[in-house]
């Protein structure tokens, strides 16, 4: 199996990554409007695209920092279809009316439904995990952190004033009742009906 070929327009997803101003100022300049008058179209207005925009590209920025998200589609392409899907998603959590969804015929590269498809799955599961780490015990909030922070556990051990059996074992014991509440919730039972 041949791997698929890296994208010119991965320099704004490394731009993103890099927190490149004038990259991401291009992004806006270049592909807001698009997103901004689709929104607009489709029962909403320029804040809420904005807003769409933002949590957006906050996704892209997050699955690229711990996924390594490498696109091999156009950037327009792949951003749109998540703005869309966003969207969407946003109308039919909120709106009991029925909308009116001006579909435009744009041939939407596979690639960029895939891109986007696991950018939607990366963003619920980050969502997912984020609910769930509240609800654990403040002393596991502590040490997962620490975990999170530093390379080793050696260290995690040092930092807390402790040993590196306790502390190995204790983030066991912690990743569990994190796991345990994850797949107790509704959020995992949905994104495992649609994976």
């Amino acid at each position: 199996m041949t791997e698929k070929k890296l994208h010119e327009d991965q320099k704004y997803i490394d731009g993103l990554l890099a927190n490149n101003s004038f990259v991401i100022q291009s992004i806006y300049d270049k592909y807001a409007p698009k997103v901004i008058h689709y929104i607009r179209q489709n029962s909403g207005d320029s804040d809420q695209a904005q807003d769409i925009i933002q949590e957006v590209l906050i996704a892209i920025y997050h699955q690229a920092q711990n996924e390594n998200l490498k696109l091999t589609c156009p950037f327009d392409a792949y951003f749109f279809l998540l703005c869309k899907r966003k969207w969407l998603n946003e109308l039919k959590k909120y709106s009991n009316n029925w909308v009116t969804i001006e579909e435009e015929k744009v041939s939407i590269i596979e690639d960029a439904q895939a891109l986007a498809f696991e950018t939607e799955v990366f963003e619920q599961k980050n969502q997912l995990f984020q609910v769930a780490f509240q609800k654990i015990g403040q002393s596991c909030k502590e040490l997962l952190q620490a975990a999170f922070q530093y390379k080793s556990l050696e260290e995690v051990a040092e930092k807390l004033g402790t040993t590196y059996g306790y502390v190995r074992k204790r983030k066991s014991i912690c990743i569990g009742k994190l796991t345990e509440i994850m797949q107790q919730s509704e959020g995992y039972k949905q994104i495992k009906q649609n994976i």
